[in-house]
């Protein structure tokens, strides 16, 4: 089979790093991919964003399977493109993929399917918005409704913290058309989780679960980023709260979405607070999380082509992936000034000996090729994982590698799973 991979972050580089380890596959392309990803896969300089020339690569190229990796392409229709010309896609319709798009939709449908969340309005107004926030009081969670990479939700301590979030979405517009609406809801406590579920339409399987961490600084401190690190599995994250997590929030999802006639297939991403009420659903992603992905997929033991391909044909309840009883730890470095402005173009040195330890990949997320040498050119820019039988061996195993990389333009948070070990 012949597989085009869309992205081009560390998200991207652990798909195609797991996809080439298929039987199945022949050919592997990913549009725009980089240099890590270069190392298994051909890469076809399109943007994600670019939807009717991926339609024609994969059309004109035979491509059995497109999978996208971020989130824009499907919001946007890659998804429906791609099916009116018989190709399969490992992802959702744009009509589902506003279970992302839209945290007012995603809202909507939790609470017709009486799946647990926390309490919320929806506003356009800021005055009406501001008045709001005054009257319920702080600490309160301030979104931006549509797609805002990650950076569009402010967990404001203070009603002044909230009230400058809403008024940088809605009079200042700071997220564009994503900040045109802000959804405002309750405060939940507990620990995250990151839930992860492949669906076929009318079913789903668990796929793993991981804990991210999004604040840029040690402690939790700072302000919200794509995410930071990640650990997997998460401490605490029993087999029953899976089953429950199944059953009372991604199942009935689908249910739902399937009854509005928009099916969802491909990756269901849950991010939950464990309340001690019990599980509630914060949002979902309608694709892999990143650094998840990096995390999760190196303790895949078995092929993930038939799971991507069920997701596409049906009968997702028969394939069952097989994981190592592993622990896994990801490190993100990043660009210094990262959530806000950064330097492009550094050189990192010294890739090749830090990866030495088979037990740890280092994942190319925002790099880019100048000859020989590996250039910085976003603000992730790489994401070093390692696993070992405990979680303090993995950690231990990354951040030893993460010393051995040569790149003083870049930082990192140290306690990536420090408060579970």
């Amino acid at each position: 089979m012949r597989v085009l991979v869309v992205g081009s972050g560390g998200r991207e580089h652990a798909l195609v790093r797991a996809i080439a380890k298929s039987p199945l596959v022949t050919e592997i392309f990913c549009a725009p991919g980089n240099p890590g990803i270069a190392t298994f896969a051909k890469l076809v300089p399109i943007a994600v964003t670019e939807i009717e020339a991926l339609t024609r690569f994969a059309a004109n190229n035979a491509i059995d399977l497109v999978v996208p990796g971020p989130e824009a392409p499907l919001v946007a229709g890659l998804y429906d493109r791609l099916h009116e010309q018989g190709i399969r896609c490992a992802g959702p319709s744009m009509a589902a993929a506003q279970l992302e798009g839209s945290k007012q939709f995603t809202k909507e449908v939790a609470d017709a399917a009486g799946i647990p969340t926390a309490r919320w309005e929806a506003f356009t107004d800021a005055e009406q918005a501001l008045d709001f926030i005054r009257r319920r009081g702080a600490p309160i969670v301030v979104k931006a409704d549509g797609l805002a990479a990650g950076k569009g939700v402010v967990v404001a301590q203070t009603v002044e913290e909230a009230e400058e979030a809403v008024i940088a979405c809605l009079q200042e517009g700071s997220f564009g058309a994503a900040g045109a609406r802000v959804v405002i809801e309750e405060f939940l406590e507990g620990p995250e989780v990151s839930v992860f579920a492949l669906c076929d339409g009318t079913d789903a399987i668990f796929l793993g679960a991981a804990r991210d961490h999004k604040r840029v600084g040690d402690g939790d401190t700072g302000p919200n980023t794509g995410g930071m690190g990640a650990i997997a599995p998460p401490p605490g994250f029993t087999h029953e709260l899976r089953d429950s997590v199944m059953e009372t929030i991604i199942r009935p999802t689908l249910h739902e979405m399937a009854s509005r006639g928009i099916p969802f297939r491909g990756i269901l991403f849950a991010g939950l607070m464990l309340t001690a009420e019990g599980p509630k659903l914060i949002e979902y992603n309608v694709r892999f999380g990143d650094p998840e992905a990096e995390t999760l997929l190196p303790l895949l033991d078995s092929d993930i082509m038939p799971a991507l391909l069920a997701v596409c044909d049906g009968g997702i309840k028969h394939v069952a992936p097989r994981w190592r009883a592993e622990a896994s730890v990801s490190i993100v470095l990043a660009a210094r000034g990262y959530p806000s402005a950064y330097e492009r173009g550094t050189e990192i040195r010294g890739l090749d000996k830090a990866a030495a330890d088979v037990e740890v990949t280092i994942f190319q997320a925002g790099t880019k090729a100048d000859g020989s040498r590996i250039l910085a050119d976003g603000g992730r820019v790489l994401v070093v994982n390692a696993t070992a039988p405990t979680l303090a061996g993995a950690r231990s195993r990354a951040y030893a590698t993460v010393d051995a990389i040569d790149w003083p333009e870049g930082f990192c948070r140290r306690d990536i799973g420090a408060h579970f070990t």
